[in-house]
């Protein structure tokens, strides 16, 4: 993935009004991140811990998209699975992301949800490139085949939000 600019990716955001954008509040290593070992980039807010973006390129085109965190059960001890990376994570290692549908599906506050690592560096775990502490079920799989199925899901995820096209934003 290319290095966006704060700009490009306040200005790509497809679900939030463009005065919400310019309030989003980036992380302070941003500058620091190798972007050609991601397929995304997300953080949650640090001004807003409920709050979370995630951009990527979506069909040749730059697209963030905002989220709402769930809060984590304390007392759930039960592990999840990241829907984008399938990799099984301890309590608060995984959270489950809401987004509003983009358009007018946002606006009759329509949204789709999943579950994803809280870091969200499942580009970095398919790749091997940061260990984890429970294994990946796709594990067997070659890196490459574990980095086109994380591909496919986020591009699946994503479309459900944008629509089958991300045009008209």
């Amino acid at each position: 993935m290319r290095h966006p600019t704060k700009t490009e990716i306040m200005s790509s955001l497809v679900n939030s009004s463009r005065n919400k954008a310019k309030s989003m509040s980036f992380p302070n290593n941003f500058d620091e991140v190798q972007w050609s070992d991601r397929d995304f980039y997300g953080w949650i807010d640090p001004r807003a811990s409920h709050r979370a973006y995630l951009v990527t390129d979506h069909r040749s085109e730059l697209v963030a998209v905002e989220f709402r965190v769930a809060a984590v059960d304390p007392i759930r001890t039960r592990g999840v699975m990241c829907n984008l990376c399938r990799s099984m994570r301890r309590s608060g290692e995984a959270a489950l992301f809401t987004a509003q549908k983009a358009g007018p599906a946002g606006k009759a506050a329509n949204s789709v949800g999943t579950y994803i690592c809280v870091d969200f560096d499942c580009s970095l775990y398919v790749r091997n490139a940061k260990p984890l502490s429970d294994p990946l079920p796709e594990r067997s799989l070659l890196s490459e085949t574990r980095i086109e199925n994380l591909r496919r899901r986020l591009d699946g995820f994503l479309t459900r939000i944008v629509g089958a096209s991300s045009a008209g934003r």
